[in-house]
């Protein structure tokens, strides 16, 4: 007799990982090719879910080439869809380990209306169903971002 199957292996899990140049072209290109890949996977451009994701890779993908970047080193986005929960997961690392940003609920308020940076990560705060700060082995860091998926 055959064991249960259990939640996890019910779903379907389809992965997608691209590394790119840390240059602002790079993480204009990591937020086009996350529209593309979520139209191939039958989440069509301009849905919710697909507006949600650019937008959390742009901002997460601007930090890693901002903040996060070394001389000769890629950074690299990970997207897994998930059924069975209906999740999208999004990672961006990069492979700078000591300029840590903060984790959920440490953020500092937001900065003036006037003000050309200092919003990514409340962006990100506010469209993500979780997220949190992993350290990345052998060096540097993930930024990890889920947004449930309507049923």
């Amino acid at each position: 007799m055959n064991a249960p199957v259990s939640p996890q292996q019910r779903g379907t899990v389809r992965l997608f990982t691209q590394r790119f140049s840390a240059t602002p072209l790079g993480a204009r290109l990591a937020r086009q090719l996350t529209l593309h890949q979520l139209h191939v996977w039958n989440v069509p451009y301009g849905s919710e879910v697909s507006e949600a994701a650019a937008l959390v890779v742009a901002e997460l993908a601007a930090n890693a080439v901002t903040h996060g970047r070394v001389p000769g080193r890629d950074f690299e986005l990970g997207l897994r869809l998930a059924t069975a929960p209906d999740v999208l997961r999004i990672e961006v690392s990069d492979t700078r380990g000591e300029r840590r940003p903060p984790g959920p609920g440490h953020l500092p308020p937001a900065p003036p209306l006037d003000a050309r940076s200092g919003r990514g990560l409340l962006i990100v705060e506010a469209l993500a169903s979780r997220w949190e700060v992993l350290d990345r082995v052998p060096v540097g860091k993930t930024v990890r971002a889920e947004l449930d998926l309507p049923h």
